[in-house]
């Protein structure tokens, strides 16, 4: 079963519409079909009693994030409900919903954004890759960095950023970020390049600083990877569904994921209570795209993906209401992915890219 657009409000269909570009059809899951029929199926029962439910935003504390290889603390805390208020929505249900409490709803917009992402990037095809390789990333990005003297959040110029992990982790990878060449892992040779020594690269991979053979191990139902996500992740940053959120963009940005644990990755965030869809965003290379987004204490995390192809193209942090660290409309964060690839070497360009 599909999804009829008779049953949503015009400006549902607009939106949904705007959204799915793409001429191949492909219906929901069973599962995202029946959350889908149930949640329409009550608010029409709602709109005949002359009510339409409404979507709040819920406020938790601000959490800072420290930058790779020990740089300045920035702060990237954002994500929650974009307020759309009296739009389709699904509630997240069963053992990954609304962790300690009511959770908002995610609305029908991202279901079905979420799902067409998913099915492109399963048909992607994957990298046949050696332990002994490397991903490689290049990206332009900007953070916001605070200080003891100064409390607001200023957003760092967008600069070059190019990182090397090791495939398997046995290897020590290299990040060339503002001029340096700063080993991850390990220790540089005379020439700036990474050498083997006593402490490989990533001994231990976990959700927060995977490799490619942790991603290619993870599972790729929705549901079980997301489970595993808010059991890992228990007790961490401003509450469960936001950590799994940022986790899941996370794991996304930096890294190759094989393509069925990128579609899994994609499902999975669909199950989060409280994402949403942003129509128009631009990444830190300037270029504009559809967002799946989520809001938290007053800032708005946006996951940005190419309109037509809907390639994954960057991040973007935007504040939606003042307070001590900023003011609404600031950007927070921007990233753009430019390329990712495999190399044999730490330093050196990939042959294949996607």
């Amino acid at each position: 079963m599909s999804i009829d657009p008779k049953r949503l409000e015009p400006a549902e269909r607009e939106e949904l519409a705007s959204l799915l570009p793409l001429p191949a059809e492909r219906e929901l899951s069973d599962r995202h079909q029946r959350a889908l029929r149930d949640q329409l199926m009550r608010e029409f029962r709602q709109d005949a009693a002359g009510a339409r439910p409404r979507l709040k935003v819920r406020h938790l504390k601000v959490a800072a994030l420290p930058l790779a290889a020990g740089a300045l603390a920035l702060t990237l805390a954002t994500s929650g409900v974009f307020g759309q208020e009296g739009g389709t929505t699904v509630s997240g249900t069963g053992t990954t919903a609304a962790r300690g409490g009511k959770a908002p709803a995610t609305t029908a917009a991202a279901v079905v954004l979420l799902d067409r992402i998913a099915t492109v990037a399963a048909s992607r095809p994957a990298f046949t890759v050696r332990d002994d390789q490397y991903v490689y990333v290049a990206s332009k990005v900007a953070w916001s960095v605070q200080t003891d003297d100064d409390p607001l959040m200023r957003l760092d110029t967008p600069h070059s950023r190019k990182v090397w992990f090791s495939v398997d982790g046995s290897r020590a990878g290299l990040l060339h970020e503002k001029g340096k060449r700063i080993p991850l892992g390990g220790d540089l040779d005379k020439d700036g390049n990474p050498v083997p020594g006593d402490r490989p690269g990533n001994p231990s991979p976990d959700l927060n600083n995977p490799t490619y053979r942790y991603l290619e191990a993870l599972p790729t139902d929705p549901e079980a990877l997301l489970e595993k996500i808010y059991d890992e992740t228990a007790g961490s940053g401003p509450g469960p569904d936001q950590e799994a959120f940022v986790t899941i963009g996370d794991l996304l940005r930096e890294q190759i994921a094989p393509p069925e644990v990128s579609a899994a990755l994609y499902k999975a965030a669909a199950l989060v209570p409280g994402v949403t869809v942003v129509d128009d965003s631009v990444d830190a290379a300037g270029r504009h795209g559809v967002a799946v987004a989520r809001v938290h204490a007053g800032q708005r995390t946006e996951w940005i993906f190419d309109r037509k192809t809907l390639e994954f193209l960057g991040e973007r942090g935007v504040m939606l209401e003042d307070s001590p660290q900023g003011r609404r409309g600031q950007i927070t964060a921007t990233t753009a992915i430019l390329k990712r690839g495999i190399t044999d070497r730490p330093g050196e360009l990939p042959g294949r890219t996607g």
